[in-house]
């Protein structure tokens, strides 16, 4: 599988984010070039243990993320952050934890963007909205690179890249620039083989960094 790198829009301190950065940002594509080819959307849902009697003690997660992409609508991914643990399932789990009750959703966010493609690369500029609501909460980047599929391998040539899109979008002179912490793949036993597990380790980093950044409250 490809790999692929996300980075979040990190706006300056007062600043805040909306549709016309985001178009300024989707300009910056096209600048180099860059040919629509579709669009990209996935979901992130945080859930909560549904306990009855608040008072007991737990021993299972007090938290988990689910994901869900739309180039792997059979595909449902859990991540536990606090055991470091990425699990994919299929998509029928859904309807099992709906059963089950034991878990429940406390916020759903929609990752909602522009596949664009650059030679080797494809972009995909993602804007963030909550599930229930139309308005913009952040907004992401997320760059693949399609010959090679080891993350070692590729890290250079994916730096060079990111070093390159930032000193565009700085042409800009938006509020605000875009971040990158490439996640511990490691810590969740995942390998130096890219997969869609990497993705979705990925997206609960940079939603991470994007409450970190007081974007999303």
């Amino acid at each position: 599988m490809p790999i692929r790198c996300i980075l979040h829009w990190q706006p300056n301190q007062g600043s805040v984010v909306n549709s016309q950065v985001l178009n300024e940002i989707s300009q910056c594509v096209e600048s180099l070039n860059g040919v629509k080819e579709g669009r990209c959307k996935a979901s992130l849902t945080f859930y909560r243990p549904n306990l009855r009697d608040q008072s007991v003690t737990i021993d299972f997660p007090r938290d988990f993320l689910g994901i869900s992409m739309l180039e792997q609508p059979n595909k449902y991914y859990l991540i536990i952050r606090g055991q470091k643990i990425v699990l994919e399932a299929d998509s029928s789990i859904l309807l099992i934890m709906e059963k089950l009750q034991s878990y429940k959703s406390k916020v759903a966010l929609h990752f909602e963007g522009v596949l664009y493609k650059l030679g080797d690369f494809q972009i995909r500029v993602i804007k963030v909205v909550p599930s229930q609501a139309e308005s913009l909460r952040g907004i992401m980047i997320e760059i693949e690179y399609l010959p090679i599929s080891s993350v070692e391998k590729s890290k250079q040539i994916l730096e060079e890249f990111i070093d390159i899109w930032k000193e565009v979008v700085s042409k800009k002179s938006l509020a605000g620039q875009f971040m990158h912490t490439e996640p511990n793949y490691a810590e969740y036993g995942l390998s130096d083989n890219y997969t869609s597990q990497h993705t979705a380790v990925q997206y609960a980093a940079a939603l991470a960094q994007l409450i970190q950044s007081a974007q999303l409250r």
